[in-house]
């Protein structure tokens, strides 16, 4: 079987058995007994459901951490492919799969022929979609486990040409905080709203100011989010609620411009709130920290691919994106940087947006993903 054969067999496999953040029992077996047959040490259960290979040649000391996340979303795939998902509800729309595949393929083309002096870590983590997995394995001492002296990643990015790769040097990837403002008025008969607080109008016009905090507020070179994504109430056609829930997100990339959204989030509403009469309460948390990648790291991508790619095909200096990744959370324990593979331009070849219902891993860009990690490999323990 050819390298592309067992790569898209690889892909496909894994696509029909997805499972979401720390259910991957199927799938971290099936990458343990494909790490085993290349003659890979394997650690299983490592963060809960993660899996580390590890792979030595030679007689140096050093390491490298190739990471691949395994999740799935809890999405009804839409589609007539022969390897759509066969679990009710769960399916690979963000490319984990594509990236279990091109992670096993590194490990395979590696393991036969070698060309490096240290060790592989096919480090294959859990619970991504939610930002937990990273931690978990941390908590579970994947570093002091499995010593590496760099980590590196990479994600498949639809609307990029397939075959091209971006980094950059810091910040890549935004941080999530999220939000949820319950307002509490008093409700009534709709016939009679001057007899009521309501706290429905107030909802309104928080949402509407939270539309200027990032252009009032935050330094224009700087770069934030606010939206709104949801609105509850407990009212009917006819009644005018007593309580309303908004919850919504943030994204940036410094912790000092998080902590401004925070204070002006918590402020608006409560101030509008209170001058409508109604009381309010704000609950902030931070669901994943910036990925910011190491200078040293960024440039060792950036190299490594343009000898495989060719340097038309390599941005190092790729605009940040504001989706995030909890491999921030790696980054900042170690030196480490992420990347991101253009996957394709045109829907159904590659270009379908992520989290989609039709969404489905372009195969075509598996072999790029393995001779970029092969080279970096073989860059980094040279």
């Amino acid at each position: 079987m050819s390298l592309q054969d067992q790569l898209i067999r690889w892909r496909h496999d894994l696509h029909r058995i997805p499972e979401t953040a720390f259910a991957e029992h199927a799938t971290g077996q099936y990458v343990t007994s494909a790490l085993r047959e290349l003659g890979f040490d394997v650690a299983t259960g490592v963060g809960g459901t993660g899996v580390v290979g590890s792979l030595t040649r030679g007689t140096s000391h050093r390491a490298i951490g190739l990471r691949s996340d395994m999740d799935a979303l809890p999405l009804q795939e839409i589609g007539d492919h022969a390897h759509i998902s066969r679990h009710q509800g769960a399916m690979h729309a963000c490319g984990h799969d594509g990236h279990m595949a091109m992670l096993l393929g590194a490990a395979a083309v590696l393991a036969r022929d070698g060309g490096f002096d240290g060790t592989l870590r096919a480090v294959f983590q859990p619970a991504e979609e939610p930002g937990r997995g990273a931690q978990a394995m941390l908590d579970d001492g994947l570093l002091q486990r499995f010593p590496m002296d760099a980590m590196f990643g990479l994600h498949n990015l639809p609307g990029v040409p397939a075959g091209h790769l971006h980094v950059r040097s810091g910040p890549i990837m935004a941080s999530e905080d999220n939000f949820r403002i319950r307002l509490t008025g008093r409700g009534g008969h709709a016939s009679a709203p001057h007899l009521v607080i309501d706290p429905l109008v107030a909802a309104a016009e928080i949402i509407t100011a939270l539309q200027t905090v990032v252009s009032r507020c935050v330094d224009p070179l700087e770069h934030a989010v606010v939206s709104c994504t949801d609105i509850r109430t407990d009212g009917a056609r006819n009644a005018i609620p007593s309580n309303v829930e908004i919850t919504g997100d943030t994204r940036s990339f410094a912790l000092a411009t998080s902590q401004l959204l925070e204070r002006r989030i918590t402020r608006l509403a409560i101030g509008i709130a209170g001058a409508h009469g109604a009381t309010c309460e704000v609950d902030y948390t931070r669901e994943f920290g910036p990925t910011v990648n190491d200078p040293g790291a960024a440039q060792r991508i950036a190299s490594a691919a343009a000898s495989v790619l060719g340097a038309d095909r390599v941005d190092d200096d790729c605009a940040p994106i504001t989706a995030s990744e909890d491999f921030g959370i790696f980054a900042s324990q170690l030196p480490a940087a992420f990347a991101f593979l253009g996957s394709g331009i045109e829907p159904g070849r590659g270009g379908t947006p992520l989290h989609s219902h039709d969404f489905d891993f372009n195969d075509d860009v598996l072999t790029v993903g393995v001779d970029f990690y092969a080279r970096l490999v073989r860059d980094f323990l040279g």
